[in-house]
């Protein structure tokens, strides 16, 4: 108990052991309920109290503690809504001797970050019903991983009775239970592995691929452990590249097109120009993958499509393609420039006036002048392009205003002259 400092590690308000038995209760024993990590050893650390409060300290120190005695698996169901350095300390100083914090996302109904569920490493959980559908109270955003069951979760509580549990204190240790099995089938298997099975081999919901309210999917334990390469799956999904055919001249914006198929099923495709991914995870098949060629030298170029089952076994194809993009045509198109103070025979008053001159290019301009009567009196690159002139020196009568503008290639064109009357 970091509340006591000492080994009573008595659950004052129940939620400790509801959560304990949601991740690990004993199993095959005809009683209750069944745990997920149904062998697995459960180290209890306080730091919750009677009014169910903790602190970000006593928390760090419980995820540093266990990391210290060998857990692989830390499960939170508890968080606050600011940052924490110690914290963040804490979940990396589990995840680098490979352990995995898995959190919970929040109650809140909203998209503000939760920690240490947002700390970086750490595996943030959101909370399904029976529909597979987001919770209602369940918070979402950017730092949840993955979902999982978290509504009328049927578990252990104090006193040795059971009881239903709903909030994503339930949908952590899920969560956290299957990366438990894992580890209990792999466990060699290291803490980034882990969390890429989870995610790899979850369910999809939502949107497709990573989104804020599922993360990358609900939990499947099944396609987990498959995904574990231990299923004696040793077939890598086959993959052909319809589109384009290899030796193909390609330019502009094509579609790189092709199946991927498995004897179990493909969970990912993935689509490589030499050797760099260059577009994001599709999950079906036929896949169809767009490349814009522009942004590639015009040589050849090696196209890769990598596809993956749940057992991590990866087919590939490849094309050689050549990129001919023409270079684009001479900037030969002078800017356009005119005078838009003063008007055309405005009397001056007083002894100064005001002379601005407008420019565009297509390309873009990249210096104008303005000149009286033959003579430059200002130079800008960048616009407003205008003077204050003062007068006192000009002969009585009219003057003539012009400016010049030029682009970066040289291009240059001249106003309309104005004339003012001083």
């Amino acid at each position: 108990s970091f509340l006591t400092s000492t080994t009573n590690t008595q659950d004052t308000m129940g939620h400790g052991t509801a959560t304990a038995g949601t991740a690990a209760a004993i199993t095959n024993n005809g009683m209750g309920v069944a745990g997920i990590a149904w062998q697995n050893p459960l180290l209890p650390l306080v730091v919750v109290d009677a009014t169910g409060s903790a602190s970000y300290s006593d928390m760090a120190s419980a995820i540093t503690y266990a990391a210290d005695h060998g857990a692989r698996i830390v499960n939170i169901s508890i968080g606050g809504a600011s940052s924490s350095s110690t914290l963040q300390s804490a979940v990396n100083y589990a995840w680098n001797k490979g352990a995995v914090v898995f959190a919970s996302a929040g109650n809140g109904g909203s998209n503000a970050p939760y920690y240490p569920a947002a700390c970086q490493y750490a595996v943030g959980v959101s909370a399904t019903d029976s529909t597979d559908t987001l919770a209602s109270f369940s918070s979402y955003g950017p730092d949840v991983s993955l979902s999982a069951p978290g509504v009328n979760i049927l578990t252990t509580t104090t006193g040795g009775g059971y009881g239903y549990w709903s909030g994503t204190s339930f949908s952590s240790p899920v969560a956290a239970g299957v990366g438990a099995l894992v580890l209990s089938y792999a466990p060699s298997m290291s803490a980034q592995a882990l969390v890429n099975v989870l995610e790899q081999n979850s369910d999809d919901l939502g949107a497709p691929g990573y989104d804020q309210y599922y993360g990358w999917g609900r939990v499947n334990a099944y396609k987990a452990l498959l995904g574990t390469g231990s299923s004696g799956d040793t077939t890598p999904p086959a993959v052909t590249l319809s589109s384009p055919s290899n030796g193909a001249a390609v330019n502009g914006s094509i579609a790189v097109q092709g199946t991927a198929t498995d004897n179990v099923g493909v969970s990912r495709i993935e689509f490589f120009v030499d050797g760099n991914l260059a577009a994001a995870t599709a999950y079906s098949s036929p896949f169809s993958f767009p490349w814009n060629t522009t942004s590639a030298a015009n040589a050849t170029h090696t196209l890769t499509v990598n596809a993956y089952d749940a057992a991590n076994n990866v087919g590939q194809a490849s094309v050689s393609v050549t990129v001919n993009n023409a270079p684009p045509p001479p900037d030969t198109q002078p800017p356009t420039v005119y005078i838009s103070s003063p008007a055309n025979g405005q009397q001056v008053r007083g002894n100064s006036i005001a002379i601005m001159a407008i420019a565009s290019d297509n390309v873009g301009v990249t210096q104008v002048s303005i000149s009286i009567d033959g003579v430059v009196h200002y130079t800008g690159s960048v616009a407003p392009y205008s003077l204050n002139y003062n007068t006192k020196k000009l002969a009585a009568g009219p003057h003539t205003v012009t400016a010049k503008a030029w682009d970066a290639v040289g291009n240059w064109a001249a106003s309309a002259p104005v004339t003012f009357v001083k």
